[in-house]
């Protein structure tokens, strides 16, 4: 991570011409890539000018979906020292089935975040539920902000936070990679694989009630034909 990673967001333009359904099955070419998920909360924006300020971006913010920023680890670490941002390690990403407006998320949103458990499993076992409101460096108008410091942002932009993660590592993990981390540090040594073919990942928010707001990403990792 670069020094300033806390503050300046470390943001990357990704695929904008296609996405994977919320129950399409993902493919990839090799396990070897060390494939991994991020579970994310995504917003959607209206049209934005061009530096806008964090606190007119607010009101910019449109619809909130669950997200899955695909990645490919094993590829991250010869392109992010090249400085030029990710293109072979960031496949599709894929969304909830469906993007609500905030005021369907009640008190749990307060303009900027959303204060809600980010559940995510790997063949029906735990990864995490951290709060995707909590130890967030950037707020969604922090964000916007950023993105659109020297150009208009088009209705439909979709920006998400990054894999969604708490420090108290009780709750988990949004990614694999991060569970790895944590292991590395406690144990000396990772002991979360990296997914495999076959491998289904579910991604789910639910409200107090145990209602599924966005509906559920429900995955199959795939071997490409």
């Amino acid at each position: 991570m670069p020094p300033d990673f806390e503050t300046e967001p470390l943001m990357y333009q990704g695929v904008s011409d296609s996405f994977f359904g919320p129950n399409e099955d993902v493919p990839f070419s090799s396990e070897d890539l060390e494939i991994d998920f991020e579970a994310e909360i995504a917003i959607v924006t209206d049209d934005v000018p061009m530096g806008v300020s964090p606190t007119d971006a607010a009101r910019h913010i449109k619809l909130i979906m669950l997200m899955n920023d695909w990645t490919a680890r094993a590829l991250t670490r010869s392109e992010l020292p090249k400085g030029f941002g990710f293109v072979q390690s960031k496949p599709p990403c894929s969304f909830s089935p469906v993007a609500v407006t905030p005021d369907e998320f009640g008190a749990a949103w307060d303009g900027a975040k959303l204060s809600l458990p980010l559940l995510s499993f790997v063949n029906g076992q735990v990864v995490g539920r951290p709060n995707a409101g909590t130890d967030m460096f950037f707020t969604y108008p922090d964000l916007i902000a950023h993105a659109a410091r020297t150009r208009r942002l088009a209705a439909g932009t979709v920006i998400g936070a990054g894999a969604v993660s708490n420090r108290d590592p009780a709750t988990g993990h949004g990614c694999i990679a991060e569970a790895r981390v944590d292991e590395q540090a406690t144990h000396g040594a990772p002991r979360t694989a990296w997914l495999r073919f076959g491998d289904r990942v579910r991604i789910d928010m639910q409200d107090p009630t145990g209602l599924s707001v966005c509906g559920a990403l429900d995955q199959a990792v795939v071997k490409a034909s």
